[in-house]
């Protein structure tokens, strides 16, 4: 008789007690997504086809650099959208960026409206520059990638709202472990590793903004 009551109070009151020691241990090691590279340069020097000027402060981008060929590396677009923009694009403070040359205008005008057929693109701005202000934004990622010579770069990266480059510190394929961004010509290092970072990016936000409410 002892017994069945003890266990019947362990449940009632043991068990919660331990889950909910379990959970706060579990919020508090919330793991986050590295910062790989801090306070990169920010892409207010480039103009939007209505030349405008956004900023890559206060929100969660993904950053690619697709050259003078926009016909060429259609698919990394393709990819991208399919896997990633459609899946977060909801999340408020969330945006895409595409850094291109001057004079490729027309041809980011037409990829916009491919992808405007099955996509809501209120969030995906293209962005013009001349080389050397290409070639500068990407050496301030500080990463091991190389930009060709037409300003591409087949990786995708992920920037926080601090203008920190996040990524990776103990990835099994990367040299040295850190992955700097995912190479966008294959749907794979987009399915595997970048939906699950960005995930936690956007995980690590909002766990941010309730506790922030919780302390107001």
């Amino acid at each position: 008789m002892f017994t069945k009551k003890f266990w019947i109070l362990s449940g009632l009151f043991i068990l919660p007690l331990v889950f909910y020691i379990l959970l706060l241990t579990g919020t508090n090691n919330f793991a986050k997504l590295p910062v790989v590279t801090e306070n990169i340069k920010d892409v207010t020097a480039f103009k939007t086809k209505d030349l405008t000027t956004i900023s890559l402060e206060g929100k969660i981008t993904i950053l690619c650099f697709l050259g003078n060929d926009l016909q060429l590396v259609k698919n990394n677009a393709l990819n991208l959208n399919q896997k990633i923009y459609k899946r977060f694009y909801k999340f408020r403070d969330f945006q895409f960026i595409v850094v291109l040359p001057k004079g490729t205008q027309e041809q980011a005008i037409a990829l916009n409206k491919e992808l405007g057929v099955i996509t809501d693109m209120q969030k995906w701005s293209f962005v013009f520059g001349t080389p050397e202000d290409i070639t500068e934004l990407f050496n301030s990622l500080e990463t091991t990638y190389q930009l060709t010579s037409n300003s591409y770069s087949s990786f995708a990266f992920i920037i926080d709202k601090d203008m920190h480059l996040r990524g990776r510190t103990n990835d099994e394929d990367a040299v040295d472990g850190v992955l700097y961004g995912y190479n966008a010509e294959t749907v794979a290092p987009i399915h595997n590793e970048m939906v699950d970072d960005v995930k936690v990016l956007i995980a690590e936000y909002r766990l941010a903004l309730k506790k922030n409410k919780r302390e107001i």
